[in-house]
């Protein structure tokens, strides 16, 4: 690939700018080695610390991740206007993109209809009094402060305000390892480095957390349930375990992600209260209402919202009244409460199924909560491809992984008990042929 677009430029500026061309203009594929830095100046007959120059720029804007020894990579989702869609061939059965079951999801019309669509003028209120009512009494009812509230358009945006809110470019993030690679592609994109931190079945392993936060790490993401990709979820125990070793790291910035809350099949645990200093819970309504509600509502320390607000009010200002009206409507409507419950006994019932019916074939899985299983494979790309000849789309783990082992992603948010089975067992057969060969 690199050969048949050359790089160019006299100076690291033009040299950043002829590889930013390059991935925008996809000459350059993403994941794709670039050469290293003596070889490129050597070819474009200038220092390597030009070259190096140009590089760290590029890392710095999210489009560069080094890899060490394997050199230094183009990301797998760099911060430019075109990204390739995920495209799953027609035909197969599609457990890999991670969107809820739209038959799941509270209908739109009767919200719709008792919305009122009058028009909202620049210096009004930004934030719809009903709906921070209504979010601060379900944060009080699940044990989290309500000191500040603010309302963001999703959860990625929350995270990412709340991250310039109080990180700069070089300091370091503690994240789940496998964890959900949109963050990973965040921290890129914001020149914040990554630290995993090995998960269990309950979320963030202590000991592991505590090494992380030995290095002086500035913050930490974590997914108190329904963990993306593993669902993963806090328990009584982890969580007072993690909050003693936040606690006695007071000035860490703690963001809990809660993207699926009340359909995740799980209940509501948090790491964030006690002796920190500053802290954010983010609960989004896409996995519950539906991905097109852009909207998260975001509890945390005073100091951390009045942060984020400033900088929302200085760019989006706000998020629609619209859809705030919208997300207050289902919230208040007593039907949503009894759908939302559906859902989650649905997605419980469809996880435990694959769980259980791959065990029948000695295949160990995980998914304590949410709408993924995780399942540990020797390779990667032979269960993908595998699965793919078989009907079945589902994900790579790599995207997912830091530097835990391999695993394929199933979203089971449509998928059907009597599926399960079959899907199950066209693994089982995938995977035989290599124990197979272990074995003798």
């Amino acid at each position: 690939m690199l050969s048949q677009y050359p790089i160019h430029g006299a100076n690291a500026s033009e040299i950043a700018t002829s590889i930013e061309s390059g991935i925008r203009a996809g000459r350059i594929a993403h994941g794709a080695t670039l050469p290293p830095v003596r070889t490129l100046a050597s070819s474009l007959k200038v220092s390597p610390t030009t070259i190096a120059a140009a590089y760290r720029t590029l890392r710095l804007r999210g489009l560069l991740s080094g890899q060490r020894r394997r050199g230094t990579r183009v990301s797998h989702r760099p911060p430019l206007l075109v990204r390739p869609a995920i495209e799953v061939p027609q035909g197969l059965r599609n457990l890999a993109n991670g969107n809820p079951d739209s038959a799941l999801l509270p209908s739109l019309q009767a919200a719709l209809a008792r919305l009122n669509l009058r028009s909202r003028l620049y210096g009004e209120t930004i934030n719809r009094p009903e709906l921070l009512a209504l979010a601060r009494q379900q944060f009080a009812a699940d044990g989290i402060p309500v000191t500040s509230l603010a309302v963001l358009g999703g959860a990625l945006d929350a995270i990412e305000r709340l991250l310039q809110a109080h990180l700069y470019p070089g300091d370091r993030v503690a994240v789940e390892d496998p964890g959900y690679f949109e963050i990973f592609d965040l921290l890129r994109a914001l020149g914040l480095i990554a630290e995993p931190v090995a998960i269990d079945d309950f979320g963030l392993i202590p000991e592991e957390l505590e090494r992380a936060l030995r290095t002086r790490v500035a913050a930490c993401i974590l997914t108190p349930r329904a963990q993306n990709p593993t669902g993963a979820a806090l328990d009584e125990r982890r969580a007072r375990e993690l909050r003693k070793l936040f606690d006695t790291h007071r000035e860490v910035l703690v963001i809990e992600d809660d993207h699926a809350g009340p359909v995740s099949g799980a209940p509501t645990m948090t790491v964030c209260h006690g002796k920190k200093e500053r802290w954010a819970v983010v609960r989004s309504v896409s996995k519950s209402l539906g991905p097109d509600l852009r909207l998260a509502v975001l509890a945390g320390d005073a100091t951390t919202i009045a942060r984020v607000e400033g900088r929302q009010n200085l760019g989006a200002g706000w998020v629609s009244h619209i859809l705030q009206g919208l997300v207050e409507g289902l919230w208040s409507d007593p039907t949503t409460t009894k759908q939302l419950s559906v859902a989650a006994g649905a997605y419980t019932a469809r996880r435990a199924a694959l769980i259980s019916a791959l065990e029948r074939h000695g295949i160990a899985a995980y998914g304590r909560s949410g709408l993924n299983v995780w399942i540990p494979v020797a390779g990667e790309v032979e269960a993908v491809t595998g699965l793919a000849a078989a009907g079945w789309a589902v994900r790579g783990g790599e995207r997912y992984r830091l530097k835990s082992p391999p695993a394929i992603r199933v979203s089971i948010a449509a998928l059907q008990p009597s599926e399960a089975v079959r899907l199950a067992a066209d693994f089982a057969q995938i995977l035989r042929p290599a124990r197979r060969t272990q074995t003798t």
